[in-house]
């Protein structure tokens, strides 16, 4: 049969058949045959729990909000900038969101990150393991839009980790004297306890500062804190948290491990003795909080406080966290996890990646209670953990030296607020392993008795102003977990960056000298910002080839003023004349930018006004041009003047 011209060849007709055709008639396909069908083709996992990928020994990253390069652009894209933007608002660390998004937007990585870390110098684990849905994303302006509010989380990581891997150290700010002039104020002894996201923040900006003395005393062997031992690899990597110390270390701040408050003798009293003129503690809170019932339960038997399982994951699943190389606990069979924290969430995801079939958040409480945030609990559902809500525990089983099931009686929360428990409504489990997450404490008697004379509050914690971090004892500071007021990383970050403000004013009164009243903490730098970029052109020398053209960006000279404060190079006024050829009643030749398709706001152009000729006299602009010399002699100006006889301008060099 000869080929018809007007058709294809049947490979491509069958390529084309999947094209948009015009339907002529109604589909018709079986359920039966759809449900198999469909899953050739989904994404998503599958509901049924027999179906559940195993998760043993799988550590890799699963947050949500990490992001792609392409990812980061197009969310920066879509931040509209705002000018007295929440988010800030909400940040413990008051970072400059909006400037740091923009400057992603502008593929500024090195500038966003220069920002997120001269206000958290732990900027890229804030940035994995915040909050955000109660922090800064909780206030962005585009909650409400169908798009949802803007990732800042992981555009703060995304930043950061590009940041990272140029790998390139930390310096002092070039603005301070060479180390062998300074003043010998900023030689004295320092120490910090605990190497946690407070005291690397506290001894980070105390180096910045400029002190020299700077010793953290670590009771463990590693360091990190709470983000190294109790964080999972797959939510906070090592290399994160090694990365961020280091950077501290590169201001000079030495690291001491295996000795802390207690330990072989060290108190806050002989550290007065050594010379030391300032102490911060950041030690958190060490000791689980253990209720009655699992009083002399081990680990053997399957019993674990989330201070006991957390830290032995992270050892076997951080490498170089420890030289032990220890390997994962032996989790098989059902875990129940108490608890409705973020440690307990953590505790769950962690128990299915060490073995767990079966995996139970038990908590007291109902879900509108939960004190997780919303992203651990997802995650812990998506991964096939099962929540039981109105259980408090009663009773553990033990048999043959293990534990074979829980006993939980019904909580129920009466009118007046209050929750009651119910004796007559009795809960049995059967489990094989128990993971205890209701919170910590500081209970060694030896580390509190090593804190005399500092007081105590009713809680068990040093009494801690809340403005300037100081206890009873006006040399010492305390912050994070054990302050009593952080509940999260980033508020023990901010409480390290606030003590360390008021342990430089208390230790420059003890030498006579006065700091301003404004906090003036130095800023993030690296051999980066010593690059000499400055140009020369037309025999003028400007600090940086980035200056302000002659048009709406120097309609006026407060708006040069403004430029040259936040460090551009040069300006070019608008074009201006004398008075006698003076233009009143400029047009305003002002068009409607242009938008790319349905997208609006910053970038994307609104109202252009491409006048050049300036309103304001010559005097006027003269005048201007000296007081900016003056104020700015680095900065260079020109002015734009109308052609005519070159008599007539030598009046504006008169004015």
């Amino acid at each position: 049969m000869a080929r018809v011209l007007s058709r294809d060849p049947v490979d491509i007709e069958n390529l084309l058949g999947l094209n948009p055709r015009i339907q002529t008639h109604a589909t018709l396909c079986s359920s039966a045959v759809k449900k198999q069908d469909k899953k050739h083709w989904k994404r998503n996992t599958d509901k049924s729990i027999s179906n559940c990928e195993t998760l043993e020994n799988n550590f890799d990253d699963i947050k949500h909000t990490t992001l792609s390069e392409r990812g980061a652009l197009r969310e920066a894209m879509r931040c509209l900038k705002c000018a007295d933007a929440p988010c800030q608002k909400s940040c413990p660390t008051n970072l400059d969101i909006k400037s740091f998004i923009t400057s992603i937007a502008n593929k500024n990585y090195y500038g966003a990150a220069k920002m997120i870390l001269s206000d958290n110098p732990l900027g890229l684990t804030c940035g994995m393991v915040c909050p955000t849905s109660d922090l800064c994303v909780g206030g962005c302006n585009l909650y409400a839009t169908e798009e949802g509010p803007i990732n800042i989380g992981g555009l703060q990581q995304f930043a950061t980790e590009v940041f990272k891997a140029m790998n390139i150290p930390q310096i002092r700010s070039p603005s301070l004297p060479p180390p062998a002039e300074i003043p010998e104020a900023y030689h004295a002894k320092i120490a910090l306890f605990g190497a946690g996201p407070a005291s690397i923040s506290c001894a980070s900006f105390l180096a910045r500062l400029g002190y020299s003395d700077i010793t953290i005393f670590e009771k463990q062997e590693y360091i990190g804190g709470l983000s190294m031992s109790e964080i999972p690899q797959f939510r906070l990597p090592y290399d994160v948290v090694n990365f961020e110390a280091e950077l501290m270390k590169d201001l000079g701040v030495k690291v001491v491990c295996s000795k802390g408050l207690g330990i072989e003798g060290m108190t806050i009293n002989t550290l007065k003795e050594d010379g030391y003129k300032a102490v911060f503690i950041g030690i958190g809170l060490p000791e689980p909080n253990k209720a009655g019932i699992f009083q002399g339960l081990r680990m053997d038997q399957g019993f674990y406080t989330s201070k006991d399982f957390l830290p032995l994951v992270a050892m076997a699943s951080k490498p170089g966290m420890c030289a032990c190389h220890s390997p994962l606990p032996l989790i098989q069979g059902t875990v129940i996890v108490l608890g409705a924290g973020d440690t307990a969430f953590d505790c769950a995801t962690s128990a299915l990646r060490c073995g767990a079939r079966r995996v139970f958040v038990v908590f007291r409480k109902g879900f509108t209670n939960i004190r997780a945030v919303p992203e651990e609990m997802e995650l812990a559902k998506e991964e096939k953990c099962e929540f039981l809500p109105f259980l408090s525990p009663r009773k553990v089983v033990v048999k043959g030296g293990r534990i074979v099931a829980m006993e939980f009686v019904r909580t129920e929360q009466a009118e007046a607020g209050h929750w009651i428990e119910d004796e007559d409504q009795i809960v049995r489990l059967k489990t094989d392993v128990v993971i205890s997450a209701f919170g910590s404490v500081l209970g060694d008697p030896k580390v509190k008795e090593a804190m005399n004379p500092i007081q105590f509050n009713r809680w068990g914690l040093p009494e801690v102003d809340p403005e300037t971090m100081q206890t009873s004892e006006p040399w010492v500071f305390a912050g994070g977990d054990i302050g009593g007021l952080a509940n999260t990383t980033v508020e023990s970050v901010n409480d390290g960056k606030q003590a360390s403000w008021y342990m430089h004013r208390y230790i420059q009164s003890l030498y006579g000298a006065t700091v301003s009243t404004t906090p003036e903490l130095p800023l993030f730098y690296t051999p980066i910002d010593l690059v000499d970029i400055s140009v020369e052109v037309a025999g003028l020398k400007f600090p940086n080839p980035f200056g302000l053209a002659s048009g709406t960006p120097t309609t006026s000279s407060p708006m040069i003023r403004r430029a040259f404060e936040a460090g551009w190079g040069f300006a070019l006024t608008k074009t201006f004349s004398l008075d006698k050829d003076i233009v009143t009643n400029v047009s305003p030749r002002i068009i409607r930018g242009i938008t790319s398709g349905p997208i609006y706001g910053p970038g994307q152009g609104s109202f252009l006004n491409i006048e050049l000729i300036s309103e304001k006299t010559a005097e006027y602009w003269c005048k201007s041009v000296t007081e900016l010399k003056a104020d700015f002699p680095s900065q260079g100006g020109e002015q734009c003047k109308e052609q005519g006889m070159e008599t007539e301008w030598l009046h504006p060099s008169q004015l």
